[in-house]
Formats: structure tokens, sequence, C-alpha cells
């Protein structure tokens, strides 16, 4: 998956969510109407902070936690890319499941993060009941120099504290979830659950 598309979408997304006041992160304002309102800010930060456009891995990382972390389902989306094998894990393995997954997927793609200021998000009115509980946002990212644009949709979630958060995203029609669903398959085959938490730890260790 192209890491940097992927980013600028997860980035444009979930800082928007943050960005936005509490009280307008209530279920009557619309997933994709939170989008459009803060796509600009985000774009913003990311083209103002010489920080970010330097690469600087702490202020990366802290704009990854302010602005993305707290909007993911890393749960739901390590669940789904585990399938059945999910309840083959302990409750501290699937914990643990669920944070180095987190750390693999910041660490996989936070280098991406300043080669998004020159894209641009355009988001598509929301095609959904009023009371669901479960959306999909449709974007596609506008590249520079007239290239074909990328459609993103983005998978979300109300949570019972009122706020949508994202559990999946698919680029050019390519799912993270789905991307890491054969990977996890195979590690779990070769090895069970404790093999996939090794490999998932070896590489975050080898990243440092």
């Amino acid at each position: 998956m192209n890491k940097r598309i992927f980013l600028a979408a997860i980035l444009s997304l979930m800082a928007a969510l943050t960005a936005l006041p509490a009280s307008a992160q209530t279920p009557t304002q619309a997933p994709d109407a939170v989008v459009k309102q803060v796509a600009d800010e985000v774009l913003q930060i990311v083209r103002t902070d010489p920080k970010v456009q330097a690469g600087d891995p702490a202020r990366v990382r802290e704009v990854l936690d302010d602005k993305l972390l707290p909007h993911f389902d890393f749960r739901r989306m390590v669940m789904l890319a585990m399938g059945k094998n999910w309840r083959l894990a302990t409750p501290d393995q699937q914990k643990e499941l669920v944070e180095q997954f987190r750390t693999l997927l910041i660490r996989t793609y936070s280098g991406a993060l300043a080669q998004f200021r020159d894209n641009q998000i355009n988001v598509k009115p929301l095609r959904a009941a009023a009371d669901a509980k479960e959306v999909t946002v449709y974007s596609e990212v506008i590249q520079p120099g007239g290239a074909t644009p990328i459609p993103v949709d983005y998978s979300l979630v109300l949570s019972s504290d009122g706020k949508w958060r994202c559990y999946d995203v698919s680029v050019g029609g390519v799912s993270l979830v789905t991307n890491y669903r054969d990977d996890f398959n195979q590690q779990i085959k070769a090895g069970g659950v404790e093999g996939l938490l090794k490999t998932l730890t070896s590489k975050n260790a080898g990243a440092k």
C-alpha cells in the first residue's frame, strides 16, 4: 500500500476528528462534514511545521499521538485482520497484539507525513442513514501534477462515547486490514499466536 497516500488519508480524517470541539463530535455531526470542516487546517499544519517537513521523528510522533492514535479503533482492526484466529489469543495476548500492531502501523507510515503537504482531500457527500452506527466515507486524494486522483474509503464506527473511530482505510481499493490479514494468518499458521506476537515485536524493535 502506498505509504504516502495512506498516511495523507488517515491523518486528514483523524486530525479532523481531533480538531473539532467535543460538542461537535456528537452523532449529529456527520463524519463527512467533520472531515470537510477541518481538512484545510490539517494541511496547514503539515505545510507550515518545519520539524514535520524535516521529518523530525520526535515531532512526527507527537503529531501522530495527538492527532491520529486516539481516533483509531486498533482493537477492532486487529480482530478483523486476525479473523477467527483472534479467539485463539488469550486476553493478555490480545492486548499485546493490539499494542504491537498500533506501534507497527505508526512506524510504517510516519515517514510519509511530510510528503502530505502537496496533496488535497476531496471528501464526497455521505451516503448513510442518519442513525447509522457504522459508515463509509468516500473521498479521493488529489495529487500534484495532474496525476489521477486516488480513491480513499474510510470505515468508521460510532463508539459508545459518541465519537467516530476508524477501523479500516481502503486506498485504491486495497484495504489496510485485508492487507495484513494474509500475513497474520501465515504467521499464526507457522508459529501460533505467540509466533505472530514475536514477529510484530521483532519488527518494532528493529525499527527503533
